[in-house]
């Protein structure tokens, strides 16, 4: 004990207690005076001691001392010793335990504040101190000044007040690696979903050639069959029937698409696009007004399928035509958009012009809506597509603006919904000279936009929904001086069932070299052959005025079909179960029949 005063006996209760010591008047008043005022001074002493230090107050006899384990005051009382242990002792130790490193200054190893000269602060390096402990430091070390604990050179105008009641750090490291693990994860899934996308391709090539093969066989067995019954020999017969066979299988490998007949379409040239329209069986296609004088502008030419004759010109614009569309209501309602600033709703069933839009930009491109056909699109020449609804005759409802440098919009193409396949999510295509765009559609007016991993020099896209396919194509460039039609596989990840948000992409599966010379503007085709074995893509080189037909999955040419001119529009069509491909140059229309 840090003070001791001796006091005399005092008579004490049972030391059963152990709560008080009650000293009696009789005893109190044969000490005198003398020990009135020693006993006061003791008080006073004790009064004024540190709270933390324990103070003993003796008498005659002393006792060994009793402390509580519990680290409360206990006053102890044996043959006249009272000791007194505060509380205050265990409390401070134990806040003193609780602090940790994070919490006190590294210089004077006390808390800091958040107020006051004591105030946490921060040097350059990052390193935290009171804001006292820090300026002598630096003012202690000069000139070489330094960090205290990681040496760097500091100086006072480093010194930066923190605003912060606490600090803690989290420690995120797990959730960094597992962010590393999710990309990774992500990474590979992408690679797989290629891999069984051209897994698919070649299933389809193997399919069609396994059931090539099981038509030779059945052939061969019957061609075996009919030399065992005869009896003369027939080794000219068997060898003149195998060779047939032969041509016969090396047909099947071809693409069977045979000249039906050339229709001149304007003998002045400038056709552009050409559409199908089932209901009336007649394709379109636009060209320039024969008599300008009279009659300027442009419309389209009515070729009917029955006789395979141009008919009919219906005017509908007043510059060249960019586009056209059918829906899939099969009311003969043609969508067309042009460089006049409009876009325009045509019944061919009396060739008048019954809805006009006025988007107050050239028009480059346009499409429907195949999930709903109340809605059509419009691709400008600064790069926004303008959503209408046909039920709203004034304006565009809706404007998509583009997300890059703003180019013309070449091409639209619209992806309905599919439940059954990995791209599940329907919306638009929008291919500009030098991106492309997929609008994800979640709702009837919101849009959510996807950029496609595209290269520069884009300038058509078209779409297959059955297989979610789609055809890139692009002008030849100076590292490839080759015009390249490149197949690719839309894919959404990740799927449904997880919580991060949905991005779709789309990666090569395929590519196709369609010559050097690319000066126009040509739009290619992708779509399902006639035998529906397999998915086949049509482009029109310029160099030689031919149509190349490929196989898409194993990317052989299987046939070109010879123009007069560059073929500027591709389309397959059916008539009476009959299949069609047709391809327009700027003055003619050629047909071709499936066999």
């Amino acid at each position: 004990p840090d003070f001791l005063l001796r006091v005399p006996a005092a008579n004490v209760d049972a030391t059963e207690s152990g709560s008080a010591t009650d000293i009696s008047e009789s005893e109190n008043e044969a000490v005198g005076d003398e020990g009135n005022m020693s006993a006061a001074a003791a008080a006073d002493s004790a009064a004024s001691a540190d709270p933390v230090q324990p103070a003993v107050v003796s008498v005659q006899q002393e006792e060994p001392q009793h402390i509580n384990p519990t680290g409360e005051s206990v006053v102890s009382h044996c043959y006249g010793q009272v000791c007194c242990y505060p509380s205050s002792l265990s409390a401070s130790q134990k806040s003193n335990g609780e602090e940790t490193e994070g919490d006190i200054c590294t210089i004077c190893f006390e808390a800091w504040t958040t107020a006051g000269e004591h105030r946490l602060s921060a040097l350059r390096c990052g390193h935290l101190f009171g804001y006292t402990c820090i300026q002598r430091w630096l003012k202690s070390q000069r000139p070489n000044a330094k960090c205290p604990q990681c040496n760097k050179k500091a100086k006072h105008s480093d010194i930066v007040l923190l605003y912060a009641p606490k600090l803690r750090a989290l420690d995120n490291t797990e959730q960094e690696s597992l962010k590393r693990f999710l990309e990774q994860e992500q990474c590979l899934r992408r690679k797989a979903e290629l891999e069984m996308a051209q897994c698919k391709l070649k299933l389809q090539v193997i399919t069609s050639q396994y059931g090539q093969a099981q038509k030779e066989l059945q052939e061969l067995k019957a061609l075996m069959a009919q030399s065992g019954k005869s009896s003369t020999p027939c080794s000219s017969t068997s060898s003149s029937l195998l060779s047939g066979l032969s041509q016969r299988a090396d047909g099947l490998k071809s693409a069977n698409y045979n000249f039906s007949k050339a229709v001149l379409v304007s003998q002045a040239g400038g056709c552009r696009v050409m559409s199908y329209c089932e209901p009336l069986s007649c394709l379109l296609a636009s060209q320039p007004s024969a008599h300008a004088t009279l009659l300027p502008g442009y419309g389209v030419k009515k070729v009917s399928m029955m006789n395979m004759k141009a008919n009919e010109y219906v005017p509908i614009h007043s510059k060249q035509i960019r586009g056209l569309s059918f829906n899939r209501q099969n009311d003969s309602l043609l969508l067309s958009a042009a460089l006049d600033n409009t876009i325009k709703l045509t019944s061919l069933l009396t060739n008048t012009v019954v809805q006009t839009y006025n988007a107050g930009k050239p028009v480059w491109s346009c499409c429907w809506c195949l999930d709903n056909t109340n809605y059509i699109y419009a691709g400008l020449n600064n790069g926004s597509v303008y959503v209408y609804d046909t039920r709203d005759t004034s304006t565009h409802v809706k404007e998509l603006e583009p997300l890059r440098p703003r180019c013309p919009v070449a091409s639209l193409c619209y992806i309905p919904r599919s439940t059954s396949s990995s791209f599940p999510c329907g919306g638009l295509i929008a291919g500009t000279l030098d991106s492309g765009t997929f609008w994800e559609q979640e709702n009837e007016a919101a849009y959510k936009p996807h950029i496609l991993p595209l290269e520069n020099g884009c300038i058509d896209i078209q779409v297959e929904t059955e297989s979610r396919h789609c055809l890139v194509t692009y002008r030849p460039g100076r590292s490839k001086p080759m015009q390249r039609c490149v197949l690719m596989a839309l894919s959404r990840t990740p799927l449904n069932d997880s919580h991060d948000l949905p991005e779709c992409s789309c990666s090569p599966v395929q590519t196709f070299n369609a010559g050097s010379s690319c000066k126009l503007l040509t739009k290619n085709a992708v779509f399902r052959c006639p035998d529906g074995e397999r998915t086949l893509v049509c482009a029109g080189e310029e160099a030689t005025n031919c149509t190349l037909v490929w196989d898409a999955s194993s990317g052989f040419l299987l046939q070109k079909l010879p123009a007069d001119l560059p073929v500027l529009d591709i389309s397959p069509f059916s008539v009476n179960g009959e299949h069609f491909l047709a391809s327009l140059t700027e003055k003619m229309l050629k047909l071709y029949r499936w066999q």
